[in-house]
């Protein structure tokens, strides 16, 4: 028996992050027509906003790519992805012995150029690993992403903070700095969003979801 007080953590939520500055410029290249689409489909937006409020510009628009699964030129990012994720629950102490991971979702997106774009606090459903691939970023003017404590029980009776500027057990919301090359995975039922980008600098990054399906499942639908 101990008279002291002992501590073990139990239930963390971990975040990954690696630096891969190699795939920025064959991205940013293979990205750029995906882009520019998007802008090109959201202008019928613009278009009938101006009606309503004379603004001409993109402003707090998101330019959202179409699917980037199974093209070409990213396929080399997208089996690096899907071999990550998988070996992140893996070592968390799932047993994926009878499972198969897919890369379900993936996409670009780029915040408006006259600023305001940004993601609203949101998780991804019926997913397992999430993550961003940042191509361009100023960690100093563009928008950051931003991720909360997952726990709803804490949430409901949660305290004042000593010191907010500290991250502590206590802290409820945790800011990443996004910069360009940087790769990150978190388990999708992670709550997070994105501020508000203010348009001075270009913001663009490709979001993945992978999703984990059991393989007599698979059989089944073959």
């Amino acid at each position: 028996m101990s008279e002291q007080l002992n501590k073990d953590t139990y239930f963390a939520t971990p975040v990954y992050w690696m630096d891969k500055p190699e795939w920025i410029k064959p991205l940013i290249k293979s990205t750029n027509a995906y882009i520019q689409k998007a802008k090109k489909n959201n202008q019928i937006f613009i278009k009938e906003r101006y009606k309503k409020t004379k603004d001409k510009s993109d402003h707090g628009i998101v330019h959202h790519s179409t699917t980037l699964i199974n093209k070409s030129e990213f396929k080399t990012f997208q089996d690096f992805i899907a071999m990550t994720s998988g070996n992140i629950l893996d070592d968390q102490g799932y047993a994926l012995k009878e499972y198969e991971l897919f890369v379900t979702e993936m996409w670009v997106q780029e915040f408006a150029k006259a600023g305001g774009g940004h993601h609203r606090l949101h998780i991804h459903w019926n997913g397992h690993i999430s993550g961003f691939y940042f191509l361009k970023t100023n960690p100093e003017t563009t928008s950051q992403p931003m991720f909360y404590d997952p726990r709803p029980g804490k949430s409901q009776i949660d305290l004042p903070l000593k010191d907010g500027s500290k991250v502590t057990e206590a802290s409820s919301q945790i800011q990443f700095i996004a910069q360009p090359g940087r790769l990150m995975f978190f388990n999708s039922f992670l709550p997070h969003l994105y501020t508000v980008d203010n348009g001075y600098e270009p913001f663009r990054f490709i979001h993945f979801n992978c999703q984990v399906f059991p393989k007599n499942v698979l059989r089944k639908g073959q």
